[in-house]
């Protein structure tokens, strides 16, 4: 992983916090799948790491989103959405994480 970005990310780096919404609350109890905001630099295999160690987990796929941000407007002034990278990761069906 060094060699893709120039540096490594630890565990704490790469998970910024768990997304929490109904839809995430769904995966998470039907299909067992749990969706964080990650950096935007991590990757699928550094993801996974991250989880398999901070929950003692078995991770069995990671899915990467990148969100691209958009243009707002707010009265005269003109800004826009930063953008952001989450990751959807499938647990082995035996193993949970209590967070969610």
């Amino acid at each position: 992983m060094a060699g893709e970005i120039g540096f490594e990310l630890r565990g704490h780096e790469v998970l910024l916090r768990p997304l929490i919404t109904e839809k995430t609350m769904h995966l998470s109890e039907r299909r067992n799948t749990f969706c964080f905001l990650v950096s935007t630099v991590a990757t699928k295999q550094s993801v996974k790491e991250a989880v398999e160690k901070h929950w003692s987990v078995r991770v069995v796929g990671v899915r990467i989103q990148n969100r691209v941000g958009k243009s707002r407007r707010f009265k005269a002034m003109i800004g826009e959405t930063s953008p952001s990278k989450r990751a959807l990761v499938t647990l082995h069906e035996d193993d949970r994480i209590a967070l969610f």
